[in-house]
């Protein structure tokens, strides 16, 4: 049976897929609480990382060397940097950059990459259930006219170890990365992912433009469950389709 990794940063960015999966159990492994169970004929292995690259990076290793998966799907919440994006939208990673690290040092080593992907049939089928869920493609044309849409485009993810507030920082990762949404762990993923040569999904829900301190992003509880849940409910979609295709 194979096997499907997912991993969030927080914890209510996984509780959901948790809830979803069959005979599940938990297990304390590598400083993290996973759970493994059944959903639509395959295995899921999912847990929380942590926030921050180094997190991100440590439990994607372990889940490829325990698990084998045959993909790796992180999915949370995200601020956002695209004008054309609004609270609640979603980003696919279809590219993912480092924010605040010297890449062409990283790429010294294996991979060799600077800058990271979304394997692309996994980004195709993450922009069909999407679409699936009522959202439109940014990039499609012909939907332009309508009002106030949930909207989703395949685009960049910048990726850093700070929590970025305030239009200095914000600014500062426009011209970086010119991505269109901004979290901390997202590259660090694809970049363990490539590593092992494993395909991987990325995609955010965008809960803030940036626009606000930690602190009072923390308050908004009521808020931040729901866009968890927006990237939560279409991760598990995600996950059925790729089971009915096996």
């Amino acid at each position: 049976m194979a096997t499907i990794a997912i991993i969030g940063a927080l914890e209510k960015e996984v509780a959901q897929i948790k809830e979803e999966l069959s005979g599940a159990h938990e297990s304390q492994e590598a400083g993290l609480t996973v759970v493994n169970g059944g959903l639509s004929g395959l295995t899921v292995v999912a847990t929380t990382a942590g926030m921050g690259t180094v997190n991100a990076a440590a439990a994607t290793q372990h889940l490829i060397s325990k698990y084998a998966p045959q993909a790796v799907v992180f999915s949370g919440i995200a601020g956002g940097l695209n004008p054309k994006l609004h609270i609640n939208d979603v980003v696919i990673g279809k590219c993912l950059r480092y924010l605040d690290t010297d890449t062409a040092l990283i790429a010294e080593s294996a991979p060799g990459l600077e800058e990271f992907a979304s394997t692309p049939a996994l980004v195709d089928v993450a922009a069909a259930v999407l679409a699936e869920h009522g959202f439109v493609d940014t990039s499609a044309d012909e939907n332009s006219a309508e009002k106030d849409p949930k909207q989703f485009l395949c685009g960049t993810i910048a990726t850093g170890d700070r929590f970025v507030t305030g239009d200095a920082m914000r600014n500062a990762a426009i011209e970086a990365t010119h991505a269109d949404c901004v979290e901390m762990e997202g590259a660090a993923i694809a970049h363990i992912a490539a590593k092992n040569g494993v395909d991987c999904l990325v995609l955010r829900a965008i809960s803030d433009n940036c626009d606000e301190a930690y602190d009072a992003f923390c308050e908004r509880e009521f808020d931040l469950d729901e866009y968890a849940r927006t990237a939560s409910d279409i991760t598990l979609d995600i996950v059925r389709r790729i089971a009915a295709a096996q």
